[in-house]
């Protein structure tokens, strides 16, 4: 197959995992089909295909055959308000006559009444329905959802009804039944409809954070002009108050930038020339002139809004146990119903095998089962997103959850990435000689001497040693500052005037502040950390007992902490991978979790399956347990959506059934079934909410 292309459209009609299985093959019988995956909670399906052999005229074909349609989520919104309303107009005044003490008299009353109800109101379940038989009709997979339980079910006592009145029988008539359920169910839909639209705030959100006009310079005179025509290069004014429109660097200026929006982090970060800013981001205090480097989808801004759109339409494992019971649910509960309605026969009335059928139907719902999985997705990685941790995909969340070893790497994870002068010895000065020096000097060492001292004094004959330092002519001596390599727990400089050691300065690669902290709140978590480095060993023992690390291995190289993952899974453990640079990028893909810091490389970041977003410097590492709380949290609740959508039907069924009256006198109605199935829909999305406050 040629290379494929990807493509997604909004689905409209699903109503339970049923109807993604319907629409998931329908999708992959198209010719040219490599892939399709159909989301219940975001009602879209994401598909790979070949150009060559196939298209979206082709793929919105293949969705309206299969009984759907191909519209936005604010448009079967609309549809499901129009038609409730309609429904429940009817209905009202149809359950009064029904009730009331002239119910036989009104019986054809009810019947006009209930019939636009039925007809219109309902008519998406009966043609989704109509739609499956036809095909199977025509030689296709035979697929039935829940459209096929309240076609059959509002039908059969719609029909029963204008057949009993029709004969001219004094048999109960049931038209109440059936506008009833069709309210219900309506009514459950469009609560649905309302949360699901609750949990995709994040996505709209982080939408809303992109202003609308920008002002570009040009000719030296500022303009306001749309954002979509902001090219690469512009030079842009940003003023007090105001959001950034792309991502840039800052060119004449400087300001406090509120980045919380992408990070998390309330604190503003101080900004100047030459540093980063980006798009969504406030600009709190003064105006600056900005030369755009991103825009339009180029921005971080619109990077992590596809990331977490990506997470929220895919699936976790955990989905294909809903998968799996969907495909012989309905048939199941059909079976079910008809030999209820033969028992009933014989051991009732026709009344009776009629009720006890209708509610059976009705009852079943594989609506709350479609939703367990990917509501709760939905909402998890929308609020990961507002806390800075960006999960690719449910896939990410579900192992995340598992989790029981981190190993991380050192320089730019646990320390900050840069060395820093930690301790000097010696004469007082010791730290200005070394500066002097070190001033001439482009290496790390010599400008984190340079950043410890403030100023450097005058020196002159410069020379750099390699492998051993460097030497120059301070106030008419010379001065050598070189490499101690009798000290091999830090970074150690011997400073010596005309070959007499004046001191020593030892520089090392300082923790995070937040770093001790971050491995107590793993272990309190009961998660085993270990600490991997291609550092010295006694660097790195050092570091790790200072944060209480027991497991520690170095000096090891970029395969070796992949051999290492490799090893502590192959002995049951869960591991993930904390890392930042090219170096950690084939542990990080090796890992169950990878999580990379979003201050690293973009190697680091794709080959991860967790970014922890930073755009003011060092990204907070607490962040990794906070991201394996919230995963702990979502398969929770993803569990306790399929265990009460199991225990639902497992107790609704028999209710319906009949089959619990003989000893405990209870049954279920048609009328309360639907209201139990379309509540057990909006209880499963209820529950995946509670992970906005996570």
């Amino acid at each position: 197959m040629a290379a494929t292309v990807r493509l997604d459209l909004p689905v409209s009609g699903m109503t339970c995992a049923g109807c993604v299985k319907t629409v998931t093959d329908a999708l992959q019988r198209t010719p040219g089909v490599a892939t399709a995956s159909v989301n219940f909670a975001t009602r879209r399906a994401s598909i790979e295909f070949d150009p060559q052999q196939s298209n979206r005229e082709k793929l919105s074909a293949a969705i309206r055959e299969a009984g759907y349609g191909v519209a936005e989520e604010h448009d079967e919104s609309r549809q499901l308000m129009q038609r409730l309303a309609v429904a429940a107009a009817f209905t009202v005044p149809l359950m009064a006559l029904a009730m009331g003490p002239w119910m036989h008299e009104t019986r054809w009353v009810q019947w006009l009444l209930a019939t636009p109800v039925v007809a219109w109101c309902g008519f998406p379940f009966f043609r989704a329905a109509a739609k499956g038989a036809w095909a199977w009709a025509n030689g296709m997979p035979f697929t039935t959802d829940m459209n096929t339980l309240i076609a059959t079910g509002t039908g059969t006592a719609y029909v029963y009804s204008a057949v009993t009145l029709l004969q001219g029988s004094h048999r109960e008539v049931y038209f109440e039944s059936a506008a009833v359920i069709i309210t219900f169910i309506l009514a459950g839909r469009m609560l649905e409809a309302r949360a699901r639209a609750q949990a995709s705030k994040a996505i709209q959100g982080l939408a809303e954070l992109m202003p609308r006009e920008a002002e570009v310079l040009r000719g030296g005179f500022p303009f306001r002009v749309p954002l979509e025509q902001v090219k690469v290069g512009d030079i842009l004014m940003v003023r007090p108050g105001q959001r950034l429109p792309v991502d840039g660097v800052i060119q004449q200026g400087t300001a406090s930038i509120d980045e919380s929006s992408l990070t998390g982090e309330p604190i503003p970060v101080s900004k100047g020339k030459g540093d980063c800013v980006y798009a969504g981001t406030v600009n709190t205090t003064s105006a600056f002139r900005v030369e755009a480097k991103g825009v339009g989808r180029e921005t971080m801004l619109s990077q992590i809004a596809a990331m977490v759109e990506q997470a929220q339409g895919s699936r976790a494992p955990i989905a294909r146990l809903a998968d799996e019971v969907s495909g012989w649910f309905t048939p199941a509960v059909i079976i079910v119903a008809l030999v209820t309605l033969a028992v009933w026969l014989v051991a009732g009335t026709p009344e009776q095998a009629m009720l006890h059928f209708v509610a059976v139907l009705i009852v079943a719902c594989p609506c709350a089962l479609g939703l367990a999985t990917p509501a709760a997705i939905l909402v998890a990685s929308g609020r990961a997103a507002q806390l800075g941790i960006l999960f690719k995909g449910g896939e990410a969340l579900e192992a995340a959850a598992r989790i029981d070893t981190v190993i991380f790497d050192k320089t730019g994870t646990l320390t900050r990435g840069r060395p820093e002068v930690s301790q000097i010895e010696g004469a007082p000065e010791t730290l200005a000689l070394a500066a002097a020096v070190e001033r001439w000097s482009e290496h790390p060492l010599a400008q984190a001497i340079l950043a410890r001292a403030g100023t450097a004094g005058e020196s002159t004959a410069f020379e750099a040693l390699p492998g051993v330092g460097a030497r120059a002519q301070v106030d008419g001596a010379l001065v050598e500052v070189i490499t101690d390599e009798s000290r091999p727990e830090a970074t150690w400089l011997l400073v010596r005037r005309d070959a007499v050691e004046v001191g020593r300065i030892a520089l090392a690669d300082m923790l995070r502040t937040e770093a001790a902290e971050t491995v107590a709140q793993l272990r309190a978590l009961s998660i085993e950390p270990w600490l991997l480095s291609g550092d010295r060993k006694a660097v790195a023992e050092k570091v790790a007992t200072e944060l209480g690390i027991a497991h520690v291995l170095a000096p090891v190289l970029p395969h070796q902490k992949a051999d290492r993952v490799k090893r502590l899974q192959k002995q049951g453990a869960k591991v993930a991978m904390v890392g930042d640079g090219i170096n950690d990028a084939p542990a990080l893909a090796m890992a169950n979790v990878g999580i990379a810091i979003g201050t690293g490389t973009e190697i680091a970041m794709e080959a991860a399956h967790v970014t922890l977003i930073s755009t003011g410097g060092l990204v907070d590492l607490r962040k990794v347990p906070q991201a394996l709380r919230l995963a702990r949290r979502t398969l929770s609740a993803i569990q306790q959506n399929l265990f009460w959508a199991f225990a639902y039907n497992v107790v609704g069924i028999p209710l319906a059934a009949g089959a619990l009256r003989p000893w405990t006198g209870l049954e279920l109605s048609p009328m309360f079934a639907a209201a139990a199935m379309a509540l057990s829909s909006v209880s499963v999305v209820a529950n995946s909410l509670r992970l906005r406050r996570a």
